[in-house]
């Protein structure tokens, strides 16, 4: 059953339905993966992944290789020659094969007619590779990212923009989080070198290993056992500023899927947690990351906007406040961001934003700390947000995290790096 299944087509109706319906990756290729083997898994996720990354290339050879372009009821066609161009540019896949299944997808999306035209235009590439490619690297799209973000980069990065594109284009390294409830870091990365898999240390976060190579969880020693659990290191860095402590009353905000409230109890197994998070759905994984790390939290859904609705009163020694944000820090991770946001939505999640920090900020006690985090890489949602928190706050004091004229910490993102991140730690006096 399984093996006529044509991956091809399924990548292509996977990205027509991010580009054209603003469906997210992460739920749209979920569903398609359980129609194929385990083997097809990777390729598949690998096509959707790539084609999303480097749209902007794709889309415009196709625009030189065709007079016009297919529309309405085809448009899973012009999705699909996407998908044999990323095979024949980059990856391994030999050409003839990856010719032979594309055009075969047109049957499987009951578009057989087309099968001539998609055949031809992926032959008339190969013909015109050089030139094309040639004429493409003088062009904007070069850059694989949308107008509006670029620009945006552009005026809040004006030295650093370039790496950021560069980055954001490339395939995300595999960090790992060591649980120091089991091992040290140092211990565990004995135990991978064992395994013949070589790790690396992060200069900042003392739980973080890099992997060489990405690989599959199954692989890593004592996993299954909750002895490390894959999380970015920028990620990590929100508990160390944390500084979670046994017997305290903590709050994790937009907690899903809980990889920072497993954090904090692996730093204070003691403390008493509260992980609230706004997405009923996604609040399942908080409960299934607690339960394989063998951990107990108190789990609720709630809006971080009305507090009230599901803490009462209840005040808190600490506050995480991982806010929802542009995600424009994690682009590498989710190449579907570049086209599912729009460049008003930073406005609007700025707005968000502050609204929560606004309603959050009487439930932390006198002498609290609130450490305030996005994976954004937007002055808006960051410097920029904490600036206008403290001039309206008067009892909110900023800590360890920059100055009040350029408050927190913005990690950028880089290869051998985390994710684009930013801290801010606050304390109310």
């Amino acid at each position: 059953m399984k093996k006529s299944i044509n991956l091809r087509s399924l990548a292509a109706q996977a990205v027509e339905q991010v580009v054209e319906n603003g469906q997210s990756l992460s739920n749209v290729l979920p569903p398609m993966q359980s129609k194929v083997s385990d083997k097809d898994k990777a390729l598949l996720q690998e096509l959707c992944f790539g084609v999303l990354r480097t749209l902007s290339q794709l889309n415009w050879l196709v625009s030189k290789l065709m007079s016009r372009p297919m529309a309405g009821k085809q448009r899973t066609v012009h999705y699909l020659i996407l998908v044999g161009l990323y095979q024949l540019l980059h990856t391994r896949i030999p050409p003839h094969a990856a010719l032979a299944e594309t055009v075969e997808g047109a049957v499987a999306i009951k578009r057989q007619q087309f099968k001539g035209l998609i055949n031809g235009v992926l032959r008339q590439f190969q013909r015109q590779q050089e030139t094309l490619l040639a004429e493409f690297s003088r062009h904007e799209s070069r850059y694989l990212h949308p107008t509006w973000l670029l620009q945006r980069l552009r005026k809040a990065w004006p030295e650093q923009w370039e790496n950021i594109v560069e980055a954001n284009n490339q395939r995300p390294p595999m960090w790992l989080r060591v649980n120091r409830q089991h091992h040290s870091r140092d211990e565990w990365l004995t135990l991978l070198d064992e395994s013949g898999i070589t790790g690396f240390t992060h200069p900042r976060y003392p739980d973080a290993v890099r992997l060489e190579t990405p690989m599959p969880v199954s692989a890593l020693p004592g996993f299954e056992k909750g002895w490390v659990t894959v999380q970015d290191a920028s990620a990590q860095g929100c508990v160390d500023l944390l500084d979670p402590q046994n017997g305290e009353a903590i709050l994790d905000l937009c907690a899903a899927p809980g990889g920072k409230t497993t954090h904090i109890l692996e730093a204070a197994p003691q403390a008493k947690v509260l992980a609230v998070d706004v997405d009923a759905t996604r609040i399942k994984r908080v409960h299934e990351n607690l339960a394989r790390l063998n951990m107990q939290a108190e789990v609720k859904t709630g809006d971080g906007r009305y507090p009230q609705q599901w803490c009462g009163e209840q005040q808190f020694d600490r506050i995480l406040l991982d806010a929802p944000c542009s995600a424009t820090g994690v682009i590498r991770r989710h190449p579907d961001i570049k086209w599912l946001r729009r460049d008003a939505d930073i406005q609007e999640l700025a707005q968000l934003q502050s609204d929560i920090l606004d309603a959050i900020w009487p439930h932390l006690k006198q002498g609290g700390t609130l450490l305030y985090a996005t994976c954004s890489i937007m002055p808006e949602e960051n410097s920029q947000q904490i600036a206008a928190f403290l001039s309206r706050t008067p009892d909110a004091e900023l800590n360890q995290t920059g100055t009040p004229a350029n408050p927190g910490i913005q990690n950028l993102p880089a290869a051998d790096e985390g994710d684009g991140f930013f801290y801010a730690k606050l304390i109310k006096k």
